[in-house]
This record gives structure tokens, sequence and C-alpha cells, in this order.
């Protein structure tokens, strides 16, 4: 009876808890929707406010980097829609995050696969990774193009939007790269040069190669230099939890600028396209969880895993954010330290779930919005294009709207219809950026799976 007790006051606790931050939910989402069919400003701020001052106890309660986050963002919308001004000096807590994960990325992943390979003996396993790895990438992301050209086919959001005379909006005058330069851009010239510039595929083929020939070494020259590696890799493994201590600021801090840059009523001319983005985006997720159940991998546990990398990648807009800690939440899910440190930094390149749904989506939108009317021949013309010119784009700033640009030249697609999206950009830039950290995050899971090395939870003590 002792025992018993304080489980059903924790459960109490718990259920308290959930029904506060579902109120807090609902009440903040009134909020915006008030604001946005233009009532009284007082009553819009007043809904917000109110929720948020519901979900702080919630957060306080809980030792949790997703509650926190969830929390983070909300005060950071609020803030952005009330003091636009302030909310644009809050941009800088987001920088000081990104180059501190930054700082950190390619010492763990050249760790991670190094002592994987050479302190595992798992040289033969690493081909059938990278064949395993790449076909799912090619599968998945495949299947992403094919669902948002279904998705903005069915909705037809593009079709009786009014171009721009003029578009505002310089486009970026960098050109996809051909095939040869994507190949080329896989193998580092300089490791220090890749460090520098944070091309963590060439970092990652390094790793491979410098494990492979560690390897190889007898065991008597390996120990010293695998000692310093593993001691290294669990350093900043350490480091990963003291820096993502302020992931939360970054996410509200990142949110504020957003919201105080665009504003709300910014939404209305591009909503459809903004829900059937998020629309195809649940479908997909629908999908990656087929995947997991034919598989064999406990959805439950591994959507647990996932929520805060996912959360931090949404807020953030970047897929590199939220890195280090995808990598260490995955490891806990019981995927092989060295499978992680390869897969996930290779999907960054390859595996670009969500901008894949993305690509399909806005290119198709801009053709409708141009008036034209593409056939199936032009639409799979289309998508292969598109698929193609993806490949390797990772680490180019606005990447997606550079291949967009590209693309529509080559369809006769105005380049004011694609720059028309500028408007939504971020916003749809978020649920991508949540599906493409998921994504990757899968395919790490999926991939030990197949070899055998994916571990069972750990029983609790």
């Amino acid at each position: 009876m002792s025992q018993a007790s304080p489980h059903k006051r924790r459960e109490s606790i718990n259920r308290m808890s959930v029904a506060l931050a579902v109120t807090a939910a609902v009440l903040f989402a009134v909020g915006v929707v008030a604001a946005l069919l233009h009532t009284t400003i007082a009553i819009s701020i007043g809904l917000r406010c109110v929720a948020i001052a519901l979900l702080l106890p919630v957060a306080l309660g809980r030792r949790s980097l997703l509650v926190w986050t969830f929390f983070a963002m909300l005060a950071g919308a609020e803030l952005g829609a009330d003091a636009p001004g302030f909310a644009a000096q809050t941009h800088v807590l987001g920088e000081v995050f990104l180059r501190l994960i930054r700082m950190i990325v390619a010492p763990l992943i050249f760790g991670g696969i190094v002592t994987g390979i050479a302190g595992h003996n798992e040289l033969r396993s690493v081909g059938r990774v990278a064949v395993k790895s790449l076909v799912l990438f090619e599968l998945v992301t495949t299947f992403g193009l094919l669902l948002g050209a279904i998705a903005i086919d069915l909705t037809q959001a593009g079709a009786g939007v009014t171009l721009p005379a003029v578009a505002q909006t310089v486009a970026p005058t960098a050109q996809p790269e051909s095939w040869q330069q994507i190949l080329l851009n896989i193998f580092p010239e300089n490791i220090a040069k890749a460090v520098a510039e944070n091309q963590i595929l060439q970092v990652a083929v390094f790793a491979l190669l410098f494990g492979a020939a560690l390897a190889m070494l007898p065991d008597p020259r390996r120990a010293p230099m695998l000692n310093v590696l593993q001691s290294l890799t669990e350093t900043m493994f350490r480091l990963t939890r003291m820096i993502m201590v302020g992931a939360p600021i970054a996410a509200g801090a990142a949110l504020a600028y957003t919201v105080g840059s665009m504003g709300i009523t910014t939404l209305l001319p591009l909503g459809k396209l903004l829900v059937t983005c998020y629309a195809a985006l649940a479908i997909f997720v629908g999908v990656l969880a087929l995947i997991l159940l034919f598989a064999g991998i406990p959805i439950g546990r591994f959507a647990v895993a996932v929520a805060e990398p996912a959360a931090l990648g949404f807020a953030t807009t970047s897929s590199e954010a939220a890195l280090p800690l995808a990598m260490e939440n995955m490891e806990e899910f019981g995927v092989p330290r060295w499978i992680v440190s390869f897969v996930i930094p290779t999907g960054y390149s390859f595996n670009m779930t969500g901008s894949s749904i993305y690509l399909s989506m806005a290119a198709l939108f801009a053709a409708q919005a141009a008036g034209l009317h593409l056939t199936v021949m032009h639409q799979i013309v289309l998508l292969a294009t598109l698929m193609l010119t993806s490949k390797g784009i990772a680490g180019v700033p606005r990447a997606t709207l550079v291949i967009l640009m590209a693309v529509a030249s080559s369809f006769q697609i105005p380049a004011s219809a694609v720059l028309m999206l500028l408007g939504i950009d971020t916003l749809m830039d978020m649920g991508r950026t949540a599906m493409n950290v998921i994504g990757n995050c899968l395919a790490a899971a999926v991939v030990a799976r197949w070899e055998g090395e994916l571990r069972p939870a750990e029983p609790a003590s």
C-alpha cells in the first residue's frame, strides 16, 4: 500500500500535466485564429498569454528537453507577435547555438565511425551498410517526391494565385551541381578544409578510410590511437549534453525571429499550400510508421527517441542543429554507434525525406500559379529531374530554392512563381526539416535491424 500511493500520485500529476498541456495548446491555437480573424487584439494576446502561463508549471515540473522546447517555441512565437523589434535581436541566440553545434559535429562523427570500425572489427560490414543505406534513402525520397506531387495535384493550391508583377527578392545565382561534381564532392581533398566548411559527408568518408586503415594495424599499434579516439568520442557526447541545455532558448529565439519578421497575416494568401504541405508530411509519417512496423521496430520507443531532435529541427529549421542529439538518442535506442555515425550524416545529403515532398509540391505549385498545365509525362520528367538534381545539396543556403529555380527554367515556369514561396518558406521548412531528422533516424534504425545489430531496450532498473 505504501508503494501504491506514490504511484497513484504520480499518475494523478501526469494526468493533470497532460490536461494543462492540451488546454494550453487549444487556447494558444484559438488565440492565433482570433488574430487571423482580426478580433480585438487584447483578446487574442490574452488567450495566448494564458496558454503560456498554463504550460509553465508543466515545464517546471518536468526535466524534459521536449517539454521545455515546446514551451520555448510558444513563448518565442508570442514574443515575435507582440514585440517584433525586440524579437529580431534574439536571433543571435540561435546563431550561437548553431555555432556550438557545428563545433562538435565533425569530431563526433569522426570518433564514432573510427572507433566503431577499428574497435569492433566492423570493417567487412561497412560496404553492406553503405549499400543498404543508399537503397533505403533512394526508395524513401522517391516516394516523398511522388507524395508531394499527388498532394498538390489533388488540392490545386496554386490555381488562381495571382503572381506578383515584379519579384521583390533576388533569386540565388547558384546552380545545382552535375552528377560528376556531386560524386567528386563526396571525397575530401583536405580534411581540415572539410571540417572548417562543415562538409559532414566528407568527414564521414575520411573517417571510414581512417577507421579501415586503423583496423588493419596490429593490436599493439592500434590500441593507443583507439583509446584516444574512444575518449574523444565519449567527451564529445558529454559536451553534446552540455550544449543541449541551451536548445530550448535557441528554439524560442529562432521562432521569435521568424514570427517577428514575417507576421501572422502573411500566411493567408498561401495558406492552402501550407495546409497541403503539412497534410502530406502527416501522411508520410504514417508511411514511415508502416516501415517501422514491417521492420519489427517498436514504434512507441522510436517516437520517444526522435521526439526531441525532431522538435529541435522544427524550431530551428536546421537539421544540423538536431544532428548530435539525434545521434545520441539513436544510440540509446539501440543502434550501434558506428552505424549511427555513418548513416545519419550520410542521410543529410541523400535522405532528405521532407525536402523531397516539398520540392515536388513547390515545383507543381509554381506551375499551377503560372497557369501552366503539365501532363502526366511532363510531371514524371519533372520529378525525375528533381530526384537527380537534389542529391548532395545539403549545406547550401536555401538549397531547395536553388534547385527549384534551376528546374523551373527548364520547364518554362516563371521565376516569380517560385519566389512567391519565400513568403512561407520558413514555415514549410520547419515541417520538412523535422521530417528530414525523423527520416535519418529511421534509416539508422532500419539499417541496424537489417544488419541484425539493433539492440533491445534495456530493462528499467
